[in-house]
């Protein structure tokens, strides 16, 4: 009880910009954070789970403003940032989370579900970053917290683009944290594993593409939940979920030659594997 007395103050009232806050991750994080105190901008595309969303976190005594945006476009996150100015004020957290998967060969990728990738897991974050972070820096304070994937880590077959979006975002989030050492801006990456959300089904569903074979490795969303608070208030650079994949980077380097050999086995086998 001690620990939440000394926490809770300092998020009290303050302004969090949550991205893919209508499912998954983004909901239980936005549910979180408006439960310790902050005013909560959620950011998705379904307006009827956003307006529930809200809903919900008025009944329990918090301050939610839903703003449906389609964040593929740049008009979208502009309108997303300038909502929360004129209702809240400027957000002093930012947790970028939208993204979505595809499952396949990288050849039979669609066009325009590359290209939505693209924009979504990685353009999004970027301009809304670096629409928030000048008016940190002159506050000097503020957090952005970027959900990132293991994936990022191990390119691997089946998720060529997945992988390289999320390892693009692990770029851009430390070369940032290290240009802000020593200010009261932070920024973080969270890299978890399969995680239990509509990820797997959303993955199926796009054109050409398959159900995540890892689904069955996936953590409770309360873990990444427990871990991007735990950030917000003990910041660091990156933290991994469950905290034993951090081993993870250093499997390329030592066993990538051994997965290049073994090349598209899984992919080969889900071939074969009704759906």
């Amino acid at each position: 009880m001690g620990e939440t007395s000394e926490i809770k103050p300092r998020w009290e009232g303050r302004v969090a910009l949550v991205t893919g806050a209508s499912s998954g991750i983004g909901e239980a994080v936005a549910r979180r954070l408006a439960l310790e105190g902050l005013r909560v901008v959620l950011v998705a595309r379904r307006e009827d789970r956003l307006d529930a969303l809200a809903s919900d976190i008025a009944a329990a005594g918090g301050e939610a403003l839903p703003v449906v945006a389609d964040l593929t476009e740049e008009a979208g996150r502009v309108r997303v940032v300038e909502a929360s100015r004129l209702a809240f004020g400027p957000p002093d957290v930012l947790v970028n989370n939208a993204g979505f998967g595809w499952y396949g060969f990288g050849a039979d990728m669609p066009w325009s579900v590359a290209r939505q990738m693209i924009r979504v897991n990685a353009e999004a974050a970027v301009q809304l970053s670096l629409m928030l972070l000048p008016e940190m820096r002159r506050r000097n304070s503020g957090h952005v917290i970027n959900v990132s994937s293991i994936a990022g880590s191990l390119p691997n077959q089946g998720v060529a683009l997945y992988s390289a979006t999320k390892s693009f975002l692990d770029s851009f989030t430390t070369a940032l944290y290290r240009e802000l050492r020593g200010t009261h801006v932070h920024l973080s990456l969270v890299k978890p594993g399969p995680v239990t959300t509509e990820f797997f089904e959303v993955a199926a569903r796009k054109s050409s593409g398959r159900r995540v074979p890892a689904e069955r490795l996936a953590v409770k969303v309360s873990a990444i939940v427990d871990c991007i608070w735990s950030l917000l208030n003990r910041p660091r650079r990156v933290a991994y979920v469950p905290s034993m994949l951090s081993l993870v980077p250093w499997v390329e380097p030592s066993l990538g030659w051994l997965i290049d050999r073994l090349g598209p086995l899984l992919l080969k086998r889900r071939s074969s594997t009704p759906l």
